[in-house]
């Protein structure tokens, strides 16, 4: 993606959901709302934080030395620590991959070796269904390409023009996912070569639907007039694990490859979704598929949740259409107490929405294959927060309110493709951008990023949004209710809090005691280790150079005393994203995908701003992940 353009800011939302009254410092010094749940959420609070003072706690356990607060060409890790590449793009992924040579660059190649813009990283421990911290699967997505920073001769603002069909094939091939099976030896994570695992997802694999939208009139095309043989994953972001071992990756930005002017029966629900004539690839010119001219329903087979199961190479990825479509950012799963399974995503675009998926199956433990279908059958809700505090789930159901045949929706497989329009229609509420959203393995709480909206204008601001010009974001936590001492992902009902308003120290709300070094810009992805410490990655985008530091790795407390405590650990290199935090199990790595390096103003592949990570004469910059670990060996989070 071009550094001044941003996919996720066309604003196609034209909802007139009306907006909440609000006062920003009542928003963000509320905790709870006093009464019901929000009250018991309020007690929880001050009880962990007498229970710490009480335990003698004299600081926040994360100690570490906070890495430098700068741009440089090369990425930087706190003190004590050692951050290693795994993987770069162009590396091998199957057995039969041949080297990577920028120069001689090809699709067949690219279709074996590791993708391009590396984003969520799933770490699935081996063998399967253990916690083993020092052998596993890594399945990664790639999200997209840029073209200029891949081939000689292209620049940011000529590259839809010159983008060769030959280019274009090994872009196809540098998109969807990467699985790989990696082993720590003696403290250093390295890639099991010619694993039985290790495969190739691009946006030519053959996939398979399932759900409301499966064999549906709107996704048949000339080469699949089933409607039930898909071909490819593309523009793969967030994503999540499931507790039966496979991988949910997000569709996001699927608009930005098609060419043509909307038109016909689609051409409002292509809009709604950004689909306007104005394509950001050149795939269009080169291949039908990628024309809503000549394929009007392509599109539709994009913007779904795809299931995949790393453990076997053989088995068909599956989108997943009862989740809905939009450009998913993340798929979080969380098991209920009574076994029903709800899943959380966000549509990352100014003014979209928050969503959640509850299966009306129960997970069955000692049954892997039954698992596999939970997500086919379910109801996906939409979130409209209330200034008083109150969190609603709206169900998207054909025959629901609005959802019925007088506003075009003919049955659920309409609702699901055009899940905005059903939840424009329910008076969800428009959202700065909401990213990662993830469930605090110890306290329960959900957490959403949202990364920045500069287009609100003040008569535009909610408790749940409340700043115009929003530029560097801020993060919503949410509060399940507790149902027989379980917390309940499956109410209709929770409490809410603004958990942190990012930004420099002067515009931002963060704990007092937050360094210089602290303050960050345009949250975007997440993790949360074994302790239930919250780990932030950024996404700044073409405001890095304007802000003067670096995406990468924030971490903190979500209770106590440091509570929102901000402490930066790792820096990503000059122009890069920071992406896909994930820890193993024991909390002794950290894995993180360094996205886009160079993605700067001016900067090529014959004139890169970074040549990271091999910083060679000749080679471009290459997105790669990384693994963080102590040098002592120890947790995540302590000092050297």
């Amino acid at each position: 993606m071009a550094p001044d353009m941003d996919p996720e800011d066309i604003g196609v939302n034209a909802s007139a959901e009306p907006d909440f009254a609000s006062i920003i410092d009542s928003v963000l010094s509320r905790r709870a709302v006093l009464g019901g749940m929000a009250a018991t959420a309020l007690v929880r609070h001050v009880t962990f934080s007498a229970e710490a003072r009480a335990a003698g706690m004299a600081g926040p356990s994360l100690t570490f030395a906070e890495a430098p607060h700068t741009i440089a060409e090369n990425h930087q890790v706190a003190a004590g620590y050692d951050a290693q590449i795994v993987i770069r793009w162009g590396d091998k992924v199957t057995a039969d991959a041949p080297a990577f040579d920028p120069l001689r660059q090809s699709a067949a190649a690219q279709a074996r070796q590791f993708g391009y813009n590396n984003d969520h990283i799933g770490y699935c421990p081996l063998p399967l269904g253990s916690d083993h911290s020092e052998h596993g699967l890594l399945v990664i997505n790639h999200e997209y390409t840029d073209s200029w920073l891949m081939f000689p001769g292209l620049t940011d603002k000529d590259a839809v023009a010159k983008v060769t069909r030959e280019q274009a094939e090994i872009e196809l091939a540098a998109h969807g996912l990467s699985v790989i099976e990696v082993r720590k030896l003696a403290g250093n994570w390295r890639v099991v070569e010619n694993s039985v695992y290790a495969r190739r997802i691009t946006v030519e694999t053959p996939m398979a639907v399932s759900g409301p939208a499966a064999g549906h009139d709107r996704l048949k095309t000339t080469a699949d007039p089933s409607g039930l043989a898909l071909r490819g994953t593309l523009n793969n972001c967030a994503g999540g694990l499931t507790p039966w071992g496979t991988v949910l990756t997000a569709e996001e930005n699927f608009h930005q490859y098609f060419s043509g002017v909307p038109h016909g029966a689609e051409a409002a629900a292509h809009k709604r979704v950004g689909i306007v004539g104005k394509p950001e690839y050149s795939w269009g010119k080169h291949f039908d598929r990628f024309n809503v001219a000549t394929e009007p329903n392509e599109p539709n087979r994009f913007g779904w949740l795809v299931e995949v199961d790393p453990h076997d190479p053989r088995s068909v990825p599956v989108k997943r259409t009862a989740l809905g479509r939009f450009k998913h950012e993340a798929a979080n799963v969380v098991v209920n107490g009574n076994g029903r399974v709800s899943v959380y995503t966000g549509d990352d675009e100014r003014f979209e929405y928050l969503y959640r998926f509850v299966t009306h199956g129960k997970i069955d433990h000692g049954n892997r294959a039954a698992n596999l279908r939970l997500l086919d059958d379910g109801v996906l809700y939409v979130a409209k927060f209330h200034d008083d505090g109150r969190l609603t789930w709206l169900p998207l159901i054909f025959g629901n309110a609005l959802l019925n045949r007088d506003h075009g929706f003919n049955s659920q497989a309409d609702v699901v493709i055009d899940a905005r329009r059903a939840a424009d229609l329910m008076g969800a509420t428009p959202m700065d951008r909401p990213e990662d959203v993830e469930t605090n393995p110890v306290t329960g709480k959900v957490y959403m990023m949202c990364t920045n909206n500069t287009k609100r204008q003040a008569e535009q601001t909610n408790a749940a949004n409340p700043r115009a010009n929003n530029a560097h974001g801020h993060v919503i936590e949410m509060i399940p209710p507790r149902v027989d001492g379980h917390v309940d992902h499956t109410a209709l009902e929770y409490t809410w809090t603004v958990f942190l308003l990012a930004g420099p120290k002067d515009q931002g709300r963060y704990h007092p005691q937050t360094s210089p070094s602290g303050w960050m810009s345009a949250p975007d992805n997440m993790a949360f280790d074994p302790a239930g410490r919250l780990w932030i990655a950024t996404d700044q985008g073409s405001s890095q150079a304007e802000n003067g530091i670096p995406d990468g790795m924030y971490a903190m407390e979500t209770e106590g005393p440091f509570r929102a405590l901000s402490r930066f650990f790792y820096a990503c290199p000059r122009g890069a994203e920071m992406c896909g935090p994930m820890f193993t199990p024991d909390g002794k790595t950290l894995f993180v995908a360094v996205q886009h390096p160079g993605e700067d103003k001016g900067s090529t592949f014959d004139a890169p701003s970074t040549r990271f990570p091999d910083f060679q004469a000749g080679m471009p910059p290459r997105p790669s992940v990384v693994a963080i670990t102590k040098k002592d060996g120890g947790v995540i989070g302590s000092s050297a």
